[in-house]
């Protein structure tokens, strides 16, 4: 029996009433295997460019491999057709809104350029101007009136999971657990951590904050992102069989291109060449030169750490800086570290609790109560005396706050996913 490599991607079926991708895609796929001989190969989460309009909270695509008999092409081709129908009745039902879904399902029986993911991980890409590339790759494609989910659905087939790629487990809700308060004790959260070490960004410290589970009235129930399959499986049985914990309806692992830095092209050093603003908010911006241009950099308040530090920044500053050029050409911060500082003057020298004025053009400085003088200077402070301030020492925004694709300092540091 002569077998192919069937590739699906599907995006953009979120409603603010019901539903989630992740949900959609397991529906889809267990459609699939009832009805086909079908072998699930490997599930994929493919986060995606946090400036894409109309974007989710997560931004993110799914996609899968299945190894199926080729003679049952055109039979899965159907069971999508119908699959996506009857989706798309349900979405309709609800009221549409600015952001109403626009979903699409694409198929294809060969590799798409991985180009297409990279293109659209770091920038925009027209949806118009990819269903018609797909169109000329023999790609299937399943939309509704609007093709924009065909931009993310590409971009979950084309993207190629790498030897360091991270691993989510995904846990869906009982039917009639929906919308209602989801059953998970801070305590199994903390102890996940220590009972599965290579289970990671389960919670915010600097918080004390469980993070693995959403808090939208979605069927996730939770989400566990470790460094292998079997990592995220082991948490994840460890957690069913706790009482503290809300039994799950049914569950996936899927591939991943969280904590990647994808979306980062490259880390960059310069020169702070301006005094910091503030804007409404609490955001901060200043400028820095690279010795080839001149960028804004942008520290919202969410970004703690990096915000505050971006605020004591003066001209002369050294920094190396990662993050995500907006439209608008400002680079939203998600690293900094400062790799030098310019000494701050406070002013003269005191003496007898009054500072040391100069005499005169040419003059040493005088102290006006007690007649001592001294060769005028100026008194410094150095970086060891500046509050939260770290020379060399890389930040980032807690975990809570930090993009689903940005690499945690941590993992960095210690090489490892």
């Amino acid at each position: 029996m002569q077998l192919v490599t069937c590739r699906i991607g599907l995006d953009d079926t979120d409603h603010h009433e019901i539903g989630c991708t992740t949900e959609r895609m397991q529906d889809l796929i267990m459609h699939i295997i009832e009805q086909t001989d079908c072998e699930i190969l490997e599930r994929r989460l493919v986060r995606l460019w946090p400036f894409a309009e109309r974007r989710t909270r997560g931004n993110g695509a799914l996609g899968a491999l299945l190894k199926m008999p080729i003679q049952q092409k055109e039979l899965l081709i159907q069971i999508c057709n119908e699959w996506f129908s009857r989706m798309l009745s349900i979405i309709e039902q609800y009221p549409k809104s600015e952001f109403a879904p626009s979903p699409c399902l694409l198929i294809s029986f060969e590799p798409l350029p991985e180009e297409w993911y990279w293109q659209t991980v770091r920038g925009y890409v027209d949806p118009e101007e990819r269903f018609h590339q797909a169109t000329k790759k023999n790609c299937e494609i399943i939309h509704s009136d609007s093709k924009f989910g065909v931009v993310g659905a590409c971009a979950a087939v084309a993207w190629s999971p790498r030897e360091q790629s991270t691993w989510e487990l995904i846990a869906w809700r009982q039917d009639s657990r929906i919308g209602k308060k989801r059953v998970l004790s801070k305590e199994s959260v903390q102890t996940l951590e220590t009972e599965h070490p290579r289970t990671f960004m389960n919670r915010d410290p600097t918080k004390g904050n469980g993070i693995i589970a959403p808090r939208t009235p979605c069927p996730v129930l939770y989400g566990i992102r470790g460094s292998s399959e079997s990592v995220v499986n082991e948490a994840h049985s460890w957690l069913q069989k706790r009482n503290d914990v809300e039994s799950c309806h049914s569950f996936a692992s899927h591939i991943t291109n969280q904590l990647s830095d994808d979306h980062i092209e490259s880390m960059h050093s310069g020169t702070v060449t301006s005094m910091p603003s503030e804007t409404k908010g609490g955001h901060a911006f200043t400028r820095v030169f690279s010795g080839i241009s001149s960028e804004k950099i942008v520290a919202f308040a969410e970004t703690g750490p990096i915000n505050r530090t971006l605020r004591k920044l003066i001209p002369g500053d050294r920094i190396t800086w990662g993050g995500l050029t907006s439209p608008d050409g400002a680079i939203h911060l998600e690293k900094l570290r400062v790799n030098d500082y310019s000494p701050r003057i406070l002013g003269r020298p005191v003496c007898c609790s009054r500072t040391m004025r100069s005499a005169g053009k040419g003059q040493d400085l005088r102290c006006l109560k007690c007649g001592k003088t001294e060769n005028k200077r100026w008194v410094c402070e150095g970086p060891e005396s500046l509050s939260g301030l770290l020379m060399g020492k890389w930040m980032e925004p807690s975990p809570s706050n930090m993009r689903h694709l940005s690499k945690p300092i941590s993992h960095i540091e210690k090489g490892t996913r």
